[in-house]
């Protein structure tokens, strides 16, 4: 016991002292900290059920703790009597439990997004990153404000989660029940519970895996910094360089491994006589279909990266083209898993894009 003691004391004063469900918000939001930025555990279903359970009821239950610090109790016949009085006196000040829970529900959905909203006109926008930093200051901040002002009451006045009551009820309902249907409807009831719990946990935690693809993309940074899909640099000088950002998602259920290989080709144009259209072939009709020929190419660049699921990255490119002439086709091809033939050219992935430009001798 004294060794418990001594350990206690260890921890700051105004730790000790804080109310046991606010400490218990803060140890949720350390764990969805934990889920979301430690490396190893980021990859685990683990930050599915912490991430929800915090986005949805911490914000609320904090804020809402932070404006009613004094315990309150559900209305009576005789407190409904009483306001029909007007004797000035204030019935209830704080709110119970019930409605602690309700309010914090609703709260954690109009506070989350509120947040995102602000975040929107930050320039770290909506990300990851600036979203969990800025939800764990607020529920820090908010259990502050909720702790010194449950301090500052009289300690029967504080709201308190009545953690032995709740254990007390529980315990005489299942081990010491008035009747033995009593007792098997109660331990019914509490594996009814726990199965729909685990049926909930399990659907959130192995979504179904739906369609799996990865995609590469072009952008370029306009005036304000932002990021487009336009204004594409097109026309080289040979040893000048264009920059341009190369984007890759992740959308496959799974961290993967991707290489991004640029590469420059000289193309031409040949008449595929022998080719048919469907249109061409339902008339009965033969049509020549122009195909464009790769006749040279060569490697500029490779990126190298790793991806979790649904998330993106941006590469910048300094493209400097060396061939020389119109219509050179640089090509970005994408390869997950990291497997890239020794000659990569479009017929090995199904991931690329490609960017037509015209290098001038200097």
């Amino acid at each position: 016991m004294d060794d418990r003691r001594s350990l206690r004391l260890l921890i700051p004063r105004p730790i000790r002292r804080l109310p046991a469900d606010l400490a218990a918000m803060l140890v949720v939001t350390l764990l969805v900290n934990v889920a979301v930025f430690v490396p190893v555990v980021r990859d685990t279903p683990l930050r599915v059920p912490l991430g929800l359970a915090f986005a949805l009821f911490v914000p609320g239950y904090v804020f809402i703790a932070a404006l009613f610090p004094e315990a309150g109790e559900s209305p009576t016949a005789d407190d409904a009597d009483d306001t029909t009085r007007f004797s000035g006196e204030s019935i209830r000040a704080g709110i119970d439990g019930i409605e602690r829970v309700a309010l914090a529900f609703g709260l954690s959905i109009a506070i989350v997004p509120l947040i995102g909203l602000v975040l929107n006109f930050t320039p770290w926008g909506i990300r990851l990153t600036p979203i969990m930093l800025s939800l764990s200051g607020f529920t820090v901040l908010a259990t502050a404000v909720a702790a010194h002002r449950r301090w500052e009451l009289p300690a029967e006045e504080r709201f308190a989660v009545p953690y032995g009551a709740w254990y007390a009820a529980g315990r005489s309902e299942l081990l010491e029940p008035d009747t033995r249907l009593d007792g098997a409807l109660n331990v019914l009831l509490v594996l009814s519970i726990v199965l729909a719990v685990g049926v909930v946990g399990f659907a959130v935690v192995s979504p179904p895996a739906g369609e799996q693809f990865s995609a590469v993309y072009l952008l370029t940074e306009d005036d304000d910094g932002e990021l487009v899909a336009d204004g594409y640099p097109t026309e080289f000088t040979q040893g000048e360089s264009a920059e341009v950002i190369v984007g890759v998602d992740n959308h496959e259920h799974e961290t993967t491994d991707y290489t991004v290989v640029a590469v420059e080709q000289q193309t031409e144009t040949v008449v595929n006589e022998s080719a048919v259209t469907d249109s061409a072939a339902e008339d009965g009709n033969q049509t020549a279909v122009n195909e464009t020929v790769v006749t040279e190419q060569q490697e500029l660049e490779r990126f190298e990266t790793t991806l979790g699921h649904d998330e993106s990255w941006h590469q910048t490119h300094e493209l400097e083209p060396t061939m020389v002439g119109e219509d050179i086709r640089i090509v970005w091809l994408l390869f997950p898993d990291g497997e890239v033939p020794d000659e990569p050219t479009t017929d090995d992935t199904e991931y690329h894009v490609h960017l037509w430009v015209d290098v001038e001798e200097p």
